[in-house]
């Protein structure tokens, strides 16, 4: 009797031990690829292929995490008005300053007021040498998380050190088989990156050819005219150009893809310098690939091939 009550408790003592582990291991951090801020994300929520963070499909919920220079937290905290995150479909309910560590925080919560009803959070986070941004949200009703869920996980944010350029495009979720020239100098919210060719990493007045390849978090507009105007009120809404004038905009089908491009003349919105921009996009069933090209204007025969060469060679990561 005594070896089986030796037994039980022994059983009992690493089961213990094990689930001890396991709630230790648990509460760690996860860091998506390449990514500098990480979180406990909550029960059942996974990191996301889309886009850097996590998310639910099932419940309808997401958490996106993006990293941004030091000196935006301060133009985060004092832009997120009650009234301007309304104008942006946010009826704000709460707003909390607090403490990451040693770090200052600020985190948000409201309502959805857009076509899509749910609970929305925004975090800003100030590290070091970059500030946190991280936007969580719950569509529908009390079937999603609750706010307890989603507090807890947003409060259990951690920053790290750098991550080198070249892990974060390899956690992009495309492939560029050919780069046509042009190299990497900035990857964004883990889904879109910026490419130049020249030797500065900081392009003003479009001093060098850029590129920036994105991929959407939303999927496409329906085919047809609405294809059309989206790409357009795409371009429009670009605010560092001014002036557009559209020369040609096509729609083709390319390697069983629709696609819709553009080519237009603009004014560079800081220096007023004559610029060309070339806008590709490539729709998928569930998503789109959309790169848009920058050059002088009389650059325009040698880049403009070769934005479309890099477009062509995406290739979308299982």
């Amino acid at each position: 009797m005594k070896n089986v009550v030796r037994g039980l408790a022994a059983t009992a003592l690493a089961l213990a031990l094990t689930l001890s582990l396991q709630a230790a291991l648990a509460a760690e951090p996860v860091f998506p690829p390449a990514s500098r801020v990480g979180l406990v994300p909550p029960q059942e929520m996974v990191m996301s292929k889309r886009f850097t963070g996590f998310e639910n499909t099932e419940r309808a919920a997401v958490i996106t995490i993006a990293e941004m220079p030091a000196e935006a937290y301060g133009q985060l905290v004092t832009g997120m008005t009650k009234d301007a995150l309304k104008r942006q479909g946010l009826d704000v309910t709460s707003r909390e300053n607090l403490k990451v560590g040693d770090r200052d925080g600020v985190l948000i919560a409201g309502s959805m007021t857009g076509p899509v009803k749910g609970r929305k959070w925004v975090m800003a986070v100030r590290g070091l040498d970059m500030t946190a941004l991280l936007i969580a949200q719950v569509q529908g009703g009390s079937d999603g998380y609750s706010e307890t869920d989603m507090l807890k996980a947003l409060r259990s944010v951690a920053l790290r050190g750098p991550v080198s350029l070249d892990e974060q495009v390899s956690a992009l979720p495309f492939q560029i088989g050919n780069k046509a020239g042009f190299r990497p100098v900035r990857v964004l919210s883990g889904n879109s990156a910026l490419f130049t060719d020249g030797p500065l990493d900081t392009v003003k007045a479009v001093e060098q050819p850029v590129a920036i390849l994105a991929v959407s978090l939303q999927p496409p507009p329906p085919a047809g005219e609405r294809r059309e105007q989206f790409a357009r009120m795409a371009l429009n809404s670009n605010e560092v150009l001014k002036e557009i004038r559209v020369e040609r905009a096509d729609s083709f089908r390319l390697k069983g893809q629709d696609w819709h491009e553009i080519v237009a003349r603009a004014k560079d919105q800081a220096s007023g310098e004559d610029v060309v921009v070339m806008q590709t996009i490539r729709f998928e069933p569930d998503r789109y690939v959309r790169l848009v090209g920058l050059a002088r204007a009389e650059k325009r025969e040698q880049v403009l091939p070769r934005f479309r060469t890099m477009i062509d060679s995406v290739e979308m990561n299982p």
